[in-house]
């Protein structure tokens, strides 16, 4: 992929499922803050930081919000090179994850972590606006 646009917040997120080869689970992350976005789910993930690489900073970001060790499958297609498009200046990569060693916990930026199925269940959580479509995404990508 490209290099991000000049001034563009580079995100990265995991659809983290239970198997890579046949998701059924899908596990979603309830934010604590920022105000507007206290309560609603979201891809766990975050900031991709200077020099690092996108799926460098999504393995660092499930250990430090998770404290898991996963491997990443397939990056879920984006709107645009930078991935979706979210609020202001910022796009989110998303990849499919596995979790390989350690048991989620809400360490960083939640308050709760659920397991949802990916059967169209995943959608009736509250997400964040923008995550919707990513949502549908990852759901329709699990129907290999």
């Amino acid at each position: 992929m490209s290099a991000p646009e000049r001034g563009l917040i580079q995100i990265v997120g995991a659809a983290i499922v239970d198997d890579l080869e046949r998701p059924r689970q899908l596990l979603a992350a309830r934010r604590t803050r920022p105000a507007q976005f206290a309560r609603l789910w979201e891809f766990p993930g975050g900031k991709v930081d200077p020099g690092e690489g996108c799926e460098a900073a999504l393995l660092r970001e499930l250990d430090e919000e998770l404290g898991v060790k996963a491997t990443l499958g397939a990056e879920v297609p984006g709107e645009t090179s930078q991935g979706w498009k979210l609020a202001g200046p910022a796009a989110m990569r998303v990849w499919f994850a596995r979790i390989d060693r350690g048991f989620p916990l809400p360490i960083e930026d939640h308050d709760l972590l659920r397991w949802v199925p990916l059967d169209g269940a995943a959608g009736a959580l509250e997400w964040i606006p923008a995550d919707l479509p990513i949502v549908e995404a990852v759901s329709s990508a699990a129907r290999y």
